[in-house]
């Protein structure tokens, strides 16, 4: 039997916020909805909702406009509204303490200082699940705020596109409650190309020179004959 999800990305509404390491959240639903052919966005909830199925269950994506110190408003109004229970609310959102492109699955636990995350804990509860989607941590706690409201770099979408495309191939498996499964094909998805293994050059010309000395083998013609002739003539000498 199928079941009904919501996913909620979090982020800022508006242009100048769209490429904000902040907005991974909202970067993630968007890939979602276009790997998976959601239908349109509408508007509702104090935000953009969106439906369609992933894996044969029923999921709605929903992105708050409330920004994201308000996020729980739009969130617990869609929960409720739509009668989904907190523990089938996925919420995707940019992580500090996890390396970039890297992600991870939680349920429940604190906030670690996520606005968005303290909104929806007081509004909906702890229960959901959280994607948390790495982008590495300034090194500076008084760095944080223009971090994350600032946009990725160029090189970070080497990283940050197929980190986004792997989360929307493997949901499925994350809203079946395979999260081990899920976590491996993430991983995987995202792993840096092996190295090819260079082959031996091959020299042309000459022949290698050994130190060692060849093996014994059978004498060559010419050896056999210069023995064949001293033997016979130790024959047939007269004293």
């Amino acid at each position: 039997m199928s079941s009904v999800f919501l996913v909620v990305g979090l982020g800022n509404p508006g242009s100048q916020y769209a490429g904000n390491r902040h907005n991974i959240g909202f970067m993630a639903a968007d890939v979602l909805v276009r790997r998976h052919c959601f239908g349109p966005w509408k508007s509702k909830f104090q935000g953009e909702i969106c439906e369609g199925s992933i894996g044969g269950d029923k999921v709605l994506i929903l992105k708050p406009l409330t920004y994201m110190n308000l996020s729980g408003q739009s969130v617990a109004a869609a929960a409720r509204f739509l009668k989904i229970p907190v523990e089938d609310v996925v919420v995707l959102h940019d992580e500090l303490d996890i390396a970039p492109g890297r992600v991870k699955l939680k349920r429940g636990g604190g906030a670690g200082g996520h606005n968005g995350l303290k909104s929806i804990d007081s509004h909906l509860g702890q229960g959901y699940r959280r994607l948390r989607m790495g982008i590495g941590h300034p090194g500076d706690r008084d760095l944080v705020t223009g971090y994350v409201l600032h946009d990725f770099a160029k090189a970070d979408q080497a990283w940050l596109v197929p980190a986004l495309d792997a989360v929307a191939d493997s949901f499925a498996m994350l809203l079946a409650g395979d999260d081990a499964g899920f976590m491996n094909k993430v991983a995987h998805l995202t792993a840096p190309p092996k190295p090819a293994k260079s082959a031996k050059p091959v020299e042309t010309g000459a022949a290698p020179v050994s130190d060692s000395p060849p093996p014994p083998g059978p004498p060559s013609s010419g050896s056999l004959a210069d023995a064949l002739k001293a033997a016979f003539s130790k024959i047939t000498r007269k004293d």
